[in-house]
């Protein structure tokens, strides 16, 4: 393993990093916020809005992302609508965590006590700030171990981008390997993702921590 090879190969992987980052933060920005949403939606009262939500959700967590990034990117034209390749990737991914992190939240509300929201209601506080000053807080405090598990899932899964041809991470290993004949572009993918995932582990456990005076 050359250093002046690794030297050669890192500006084109770091290059393919910056477009794993891209994906990795612009999901978590999308999709949590519309995964509590949806968490809240799965457990309205409203029939006709939780069963809409339930489908929705059965979908993205039943069918590989992979396919709904290829049905996002090559079947959407079919049927009218185009999407550039980022919007693409960014669209499908966002769907699919927020499926997943709606289904999370929807475990952490119904696992509330019914006496919070009896005690909100003799605090006369209206049902927006029940949730923001109540119960919001401790569904994070009881979901976050889950939502940090795919938060880690996601930068793995981001390299699924390939299909449609972005040049993530991943990408850029495979092509200097092809070219050069070598597994040591593929060596270096794997200590940067390992490298990414352990930072994460660590900000997401000082979170956890951050979260702990909620016990």
């Amino acid at each position: 393993m050359s250093l002046n090879y690794i030297g050669e190969t890192l500006p084109s992987l770091l290059n393919g990093l910056l477009m794993t980052l891209r994906i990795f933060f612009e999901t978590i920005i999308f999709s949590l916020p519309l995964g509590i949403i949806v968490g809240l939606g799965l457990t309205s009262k409203l029939k006709v809005l939780s069963k809409i939500l339930t489908f929705y959700v059965w979908v993205m967590r039943g069918t590989p992302l992979l396919l709904q990034l290829i049905f996002v990117f090559y079947g959407f034209p079919i049927l009218g609508v185009t999407f550039p390749r980022f919007g693409a990737a960014l669209l499908a991914f966002v769907l699919n965590y927020a499926a997943y992190f709606a289904e999370i939240f929807r475990g952490g509300i119904q696992a509330i006590d019914s006496d919070q929201y009896e005690a909100a209601k003799v605090l006369q506080l209206t049902h927006f700030q029940t949730l923001r000053k109540i119960i919001i807080p401790q569904v994070i405090k009881i979901v976050f171990p889950s939502i940090g598990n795919e938060v880690i899932n996601l930068f793995k899964d981001s390299s699924l981008v390939y299909v449609i041809g972005l040049g993530d991470l991943l990408r850029a290993g495979n092509v200097a390997m092809s070219r050069d004949v070598t597994l040591v572009p593929l060596i270096l993918v794997a200590i940067i993702y390992l490298a990414l995932i352990g930072i994460c582990t660590i900000i997401l456990k000082k979170i956890e921590n951050h979260f702990s005076y909620y016990r």
